[in-house]
C-alpha cells in the first residue's frame, strides 16, 4: 500500500500536457498543413494556366497555316524561267489568311533564296480558284500564287537549268511554308517541279 501511495503521491506533483496545450499544437499542425496545401494548389493552378496558354498558342499557330495544294508549276522561254505558280489553301479547320500582295501590314510575305540571290519581299499576284474573290484565304478556298522572277524578285535571279531555289511563304500568324525545288537539267515550256 505504501508503494501505491508513493506512486500516486509523485504523480500529483508532476505537471503534464493539458487538453488546451494539445489543442494548440493540433491547430498549429492544421495551419501549417493548410498553408502547404495552398502553396501546392496555387503552384498547380499556375502551371496548368501556363500549359493552357502554350496549347492555345500552338493551336493559333497551326490554325493560321497554309499548305500547298498540287504541284509547283514553272513556265519558261528561251532557257530561263518566266513564272512560278502554286496553289494554296488553309490547313484543315484553319483560320483565314490575308493574301493581299499590296497591303502594308498584316500580310503574307514571300521570300526568295538561291545560291546568288536573296529577296525577303517578293512581288506576287493571287488568283482565286474557288471561293469568294476577296483577298482573304478562308477555309475551303483555293488560290494560286504567281511569281514573275524577272519583275518580282530583286535582283532578278538567273533561273536557268539545274538551279535550286527556295520560296518561303510567311503568314502573319501561322508557320512558315517552305518550298524548295530544283529546276531540271533541261527546261520545258511548262514544268511541274518536284
Amino acid at each position: 500500500m505504501r508503494a501505491l501511495k508513493r506512486f500516486f503521491g509523485r504523480a500529483r506533483g508532476e505537471e503534464g500536457i493539458t487538453g488546451l496545450e494539445t489543442a494548440i499544437i493540433l491547430i498549429a499542425f492544421v495551419v501549417v498543413a493548410t498553408v502547404f496545401a495552398f502553396v501546392v494548389l496555387t503552384t498547380g493552378v499556375f502551371s496548368s494556366e501556363r500549359g493552357k496558354e502554350t496549347v492555345y498558342a500552338g493551336l493559333s499557330k497551326a490554325r493560321g497555316t497554309m499548305e500547298v495544294r498540287g504541284g509547283i508549276v514553272a513556265t519558261s522561254t528561251a532557257g530561263t524561267v518566266d513564272s512560278i505558280s502554286f496553289a494554296v489553301a488553309t490547313a484543315a479547320g484553319g483560320d483565314p489568311i490575308p493574301l493581299d500582295p499590296v497591303a502594308t501590314n498584316n500580310r503574307t510575305v514571300i521570300a526568295y533564296r538561291d545560291n546568288a540571290v536573296v529577296d525577303n519581299d517578293v512581288t506576287y499576284t493571287v488568283t482565286p480558284i474557288s471561293g469568294d474573290a476577296d483577298t482573304l484565304l478562308e477555309n475551303g478556298e483555293l488560290s494560286v500564287i504567281t511569281i514573275v522572277p524577272a519583275t518580282g524578285i530583286t535582283p532578278a535571279p538567273a533561273l536557268v537549268a539545274n538551279i535550286r531555289f527556295t520560296l518561303e511563304v510567311q503568314t502573319p500568324v501561322g508557320a512558315v511554308l517552305d518550298i524548295t525545288r530544283q529546276l531540271p537539267v533541261a527546261l520545258d515550256p511548262v514544268m511541274q517541279l518536284h
